[in-house]
């Protein structure tokens, strides 16, 4: 074995910005293309917008505009200002900032002086300009390195900064920021913040009543049992109720901070919901059937909060403050407190909250002896041998790594049939990777109730496979992939494995775990070059590009694509649709019209939106193709 030297010359420091760029994932999380709400390029902007909402919790600023013109995105606050001798320090030196001061900003999201350096470091161009007292001054940036430094001017503009930016190619491949993901960043710091004004691209974003009116608005198109539950007191906001669908529903907020992951607030509020309602009603109801088809939000302002990483998803603190309560306390005896007492002023809200949790235990106690006997099939089927090809990073050295880390990396690609399954078992990339092959068609389950997921094998070693019998918080993959055939057959699977998710999990795809994976329709190929064509207006180009000496091939299936070939469209280049529930869709309805017995009002729907696709070509020729968002609405799903 050759020796490896090991001497002064292997040591090297890195200053902040290559320290940041080698490593971007310590300080923004995953890249990613914009396919996913907490991709990097939503966190770049993030980073930026939370120093806007520090300074308007300070009393400073009522209003903040952000626009986006293609890849750069520029934001405006009308705080303060960054004081103009520090302008360059504080977007270019790590660790500098004015959060240090806990006298400045008590209950900040950002603490620890890195989020801004982090956004400068990794865009292509970055600028800033701080406006204070009269007086400007600007200074811009590109990969982090100071092109322009210049002198303070004087300015007839409102106190204030604004940065703009354009995230670095090199370092987010092909991404696109996506509107649905930006706006509903807006809508929750609207919430969290009563007042303020965030304008974005011609729309205001404003809450007046914080979490009740978040709540309203995810609700809006929800079957509810009683009226939203909303409670405030110091450093606290909790709103809940009960409403028709499987499993639980949260939004969960730390000093203004969207914790996607939940944390030790998340837990303490599930909890205290249990405990509080059980001594109400002075009957020790499983947690199970209290939570059940519940909704809730919480916000909680925490001193120095301790944050699982960089990028602020999930709180570690156990305590509100130095030297004050737990969180679990505090959450604990506030809602104890507070909703104990509206069930008492609110008698009608208490029933109907009861009704709802004996259903629950009822339904639980219904399918008790279908689930046994379920489980004991799962184990028979060895499922883990037949129908699922684990990733290996479930079965990785947990010391290198937590299970969570784990978790964030891996995807399950759901597949029908063995051909497919076999050629993605063998492309993939076995650490973050997992196949489960389908067989055949799964059931038409729209109008079940969920007893049929534990009747039916296919469903049943499904969501074992996933691990989402009760909930989210085991799920094994952070991406669920639905990997079908482009053509009927496989559009059908698509639309019966959405129907099952949507139906049974829909917190899967709310909190944006549900993709479609795109892959190429041709190929198209000379004796040099091979392009990969994703639509027919695509094949053209490619077409026009060998000059017409080409040879095409139509993939009619995931089985026809070599593993070689198929390494490339599930690696780094993957192209991915998101699922994405709208905040007014109506979950039911949507399946009632499209999975539903109203024939001749679906095949009105079709025979009205049917493209020729010549027609589809003649529009989109010499343009881009169309937006690839899977979108779930009242009038339309779209993959």
């Amino acid at each position: 074995m050759a020796k490896v030297t090991y001497n002064e010359d292997n040591i090297r420091s890195l200053d902040w910005r290559e320290h940041i760029r080698m490593r971007p994932g310590m300080y923004i999380g995953k890249l990613g293309d914009g396919a996913s709400a907490d991709d990097g390029i939503y966190i770049l902007l993030k980073e930026i917008i939370d120093n806007c909402i520090d300074e308007y919790v300070m009393g400073y600023g009522k209003v903040i505009e952000i626009s986006l013109e293609e890849d750069t995105i520029a934001i405006r606050d009308y705080g303060r200002g960054i004081p103009l001798g520090k302008v360059v320090d504080c977007v270019s030196k790590i660790n500098t900032g004015g959060k240090y001061d806990s006298k400045a900003f008590k209950k900040s999201v950002g603490l620890n002086g890195v989020g801004t350096k982090a956004v400068n470091a990794l865009s292509d161009y970055f600028m800033v300009q701080a406006v204070r007292d009269g007086k400007t001054k600007i200074a811009e940036f590109e990969k982090g390195e100071l092109v322009k430094d210049a002198r303070v001017k004087r300015t007839s503009e409102e106190n204030g900064t604004l940065i703009r930016f354009k995230p670095d190619y090199s370092v987010f491949k092909k991404f696109r920021f996506r509107n649905d993901f930006i706006e509903q960043q807006l809508w929750n710091y609207a919430y969290l913040n009563a007042g303020l004004k965030l304008a974005f691209n011609g729309k205001t974003y404003f809450s007046r009543n914080g979490l009740l009116d978040l709540l309203t608005r995810k609700t809006a198109s929800e079957q509810l049992r009683y009226p939203i539950i909303h409670l405030r007191g110091d450093d606290i906001e909790v709103a809940l109720t009960h409403g028709q669908q499987y499993g639980e529903q949260y939004y969960s907020f730390v000093n203004g901070q969207n914790t996607t992951q939940g944390g030790t607030h998340l837990l303490a509020f599930r909890e205290a919901i249990v405990n509080t309602v059980r001594n109400h009603f002075n009957k020790n109801y499983d947690a199970k059937d209290v939570r059940a088809s519940i909704i809730g939000a919480i916000s909680v302002r925490v001193e120095e909060p301790v944050f699982e990483s960089q990028t602020k998803t999930k709180l570690g603190s156990q305590n509100i403050g130095p030297g004050g309560p737990t969180v679990r306390s505090f959450i604990n005896d506030f809602v104890t407190r507070t909703l104990d007492n509206y069930l008492h002023q609110n008698s009608e809200v208490a029933k109907e909250l009861q009704k709802r949790i004996v259903q629950s235990e009822r339904e639980r106690k219904e399918i008790a002896g279908i689930k046994k006997l379920a489980n004991q099939r799962a184990k028979k089927a060895n499922l883990h041998n037949k129908k699922l090809r684990d990733c290996r990073a479930h079965f990785s050295d947990s010391n290198r790594k937590s299970a969570e880390e784990l978790r964030q990396a891996t995807t399950i690609f759901i597949t029908e049939g063995d051909s497919a399954s076999g050629s993605i078992t063998k492309a993939r990339y076995v650490q973050p990777h997992a196949v489960y092959s389908l067989r055949g068609k799964p059931l038409h389950c729209y109008g079940h109730t969920k007893k049929v997921v534990y009747q039916n094998e296919e469903f049943n070693l499904l969501q074992h496979a996933l691990n989402i019998e009760d909930g989210l918080d085991d799920l094994r993959y952070n991406r669920v992939v639905i990997a079908t055939d482009a053509d009927v057959d496989g559009m059908h699977i698509r639309l019966l494995l959405l129907t099952f998710f949507l139906q049974f999990f829909p917190e899967l795809v709310r909190a944006g775990h549900l993709y479609i994976l795109d892959t190429p329709l041709f190929r198209v190929r000379d004796k040099k070059t091979t392009y990969y064509c994703y639509s027919e207006a695509e094949k053209q180009r490619a077409i026009g590009k060998l000059r017409g000496k080409a040879e095409i091939t139509r993939f009619k299936g995931l089985g026809e694509i070599s593993p070689g070939e198929f390494s490339d469209f599930i690696g780094e280049e993957i192209r991915l649709d998101p699922v994405i529930l709208n905040e007014n869709t109506n979950i039911e309805s949507v399946l009632q019209y499209y999975m539903g017995k109203n024939t001749p009002a679906r095949q009105h729907f079709i025979i009205d939106n049917l493209r020729v696709e010549k027609d589809e070509l003649d529009e989109e020729e010499g343009s881009e193709a169309l937006d690839d968002t899977a979108v779930v609405s009242d009038t339309k799903v779209v993959a």
